[in-house]
């Protein structure tokens, strides 16, 4: 009995969420396909030209907008930001600094130094726990 290896295959949403582009953006070829596992791979290492200039110049789709602006997506959306944004218009945002981008780095700052505050109590709890177990 042998098997037979199926081809893992993805929607064309999917492998563009992997590669961090805006798949509105994508060729049309990309966008009616269906992408390989094999086919994400080569993307991935061999970027061609239409990928390198999507992630250089976007748009870019909201994770990364977020990301660049160093916001949380939820972050975007209170700032009104519901569309994908191109590198430019990312740039020029840095550059006005509005007041409820502003608040977003505030809270997102806040969170993270949480998320490090909990991380080290938990840490500090299973040290403990290995301390009176050995």
């Amino acid at each position: 009995m042998t098997s037979h290896q199926t081809t893992q295959t993805m929607k064309p949403a999917t492998a563009a969420k992997k590669l961090g582009v805006y798949l509105e953006a994508t060729p049309a070829e990309f966008q009616e396909g269906v992408v390989s596992r094999s086919e994400l791979n080569a993307l991935q290492a061999d970027p061609p030209e239409w990928l390198q200039e999507l992630r250089r110049n976007g748009p870019h789709p909201r994770p990364v907008v977020a990301a660049k602006l160093g916001i949380s997506i939820s972050g975007l959306a209170r700032g009104g930001i519901t569309d994908a944004l191109t590198t430019e218009q990312i740039e020029a945002l840095k550059q006005e600094l509005p007041e409820w981008l502003q608040k977003e780095r505030a809270t997102q700052a806040e969170v993270r130094k949480e998320a490090v505050r909990i991380k080290e109590k938990n840490a500090e709890k299973q040290a403990d726990r290995d301390d009176r177990t050995h």
